[in-house]
């Protein structure tokens, strides 16, 4: 998975479509990935207590990795990405396919 927790996206198809937020998890088993603000869940809990009020708790729910895209730090724009050996350090770097520079994570 070309993805990792940190990355900025943004939603290129689904409900959400067009909203931007920041990879909180990823899931590579499963493709998907978790990002802030962006396909919201809610869970309702009982009291567990007397006195004690029953409340609803939101979380982002998983998004497929297909649905989503990284938004390139030098153009702010949607990207997709590839893979380069840098050739000083001898490790392979993501790279973005839009302005060809390497994406720091």
């Amino acid at each position: 998975m070309k993805l990792k927790k940190g990355d900025t996206i943004k939603v290129i198809a689904g409900k959400d479509k067009g909203k931007t937020g920041k990879v909180v998890q990823v899931f590579p088993d499963l493709n998907r990935v978790s990002v802030e603000g962006v396909n919201i869940s809610y869970k309702h809990l009982r009291k567990s207590r007397q006195g004690q009020e029953g409340q609803r708790v939101e979380y982002p729910s998983p998004i497929h990795a297909s649905n989503v895209m990284l938004v390139c730090p030098q153009t702010g724009k949607p990207t997709r990405i590839g893979y380069q050996v840098n050739e000083e350090t001898k490790k392979k770097v993501r790279v973005s396919k839009k302005s060809k520079e390497a994406i720091s994570s």
